[in-house]
């Protein structure tokens, strides 16, 4: 629901009106939804050519009922009035391309430049819609993919704690005798120094805490 149904809920409120009847008046009467020339297959995709700039981005979001749309956008707008170049549902290379072609050829090889990610889908969208734009790595995903490799050696290191731990316990039960754990300078056990590391591994060195820093110092010099 746009800003527009949303006042006019706040307007049907206000009068004492259904809420339900006078938006539906607007959507049929006023907005000029029924003229709309995108109205045919705006379930499928829209287009507006006109937002069309030098620089621009694509990537997939999930709009509604986790449902995955391909959305064009241009960066110069940084999010405000005239971003969307075009929404597509779904994320087939194929017809993402289908519908952006509609734009006139000698527009399309205006684009310099166009930021996605690593999916092999993007990139093939971004060749043959845009074969004059230089690809650019959106840099948010390849930190992300970085931070996903660190913390999955974390866990991969957590595990090993873990089965040491309980071979130890396993061999103080057959020998008859107490089994104490490591308890490390900043008092946490192994384990719990690689469970409780997670969330210094997110944040920047300049942002910790005196205990993040402890923490961190003891897990990769553990851990290199």
């Amino acid at each position: 629901m746009d800003t527009r149904a949303n006042d006019v809920w706040s307007i049907g409120r206000f009068y004492g009106v259904n809420g339900k009847d006078l938006l539906r008046h607007y959507r049929d009467f006023q907005s000029g939804f029924k003229d709309w020339d995108q109205r045919g297959h705006a379930k499928k995709w829209l287009l507006y050519p006109e937002n069309l700039g030098p620089q621009l981005s694509i990537d997939e979001t999930s709009l509604s009922r986790g449902e995955l749309y391909t959305i064009l956008t241009n960066k110069a707008a940084k999010g405000g009035r005239g971003s969307i170049v075009a929404i597509v549902a779904g994320t087939k290379a194929e017809v993402v391309i289908e519908v952006i072609r509609k734009i006139p050829e000698a527009q399309r090889k205006k684009v310099t430049e166009i930021t996605l990610d690593m999916a092999g889908s993007m990139t093939m969208i971004a060749k043959r819609c845009f074969s004059q734009a230089t690809r650019v790595t959106d840099r948010f995903h390849v930190q992300r993919l970085a931070v996903e490799a660190l913390q999955e050696l974390r866990i991969k290191h957590r595990w090993e704690a873990l089965d040491r731990e309980n071979d130890a316990i396993e061999q103080a039960t057959v020998t008859q005798t107490e089994y104490v754990a490591e308890v490390l300078s900043n008092g946490d056990t192994v384990k719990q120094l690689l469970a409780r590391s997670r969330y210094a591994l997110y944040k920047k060195p300049n942002t910790w805490t005196e205990n993040q820093k402890e923490r961190a110092h003891l897990v990769f010099e553990r851990f290199p």
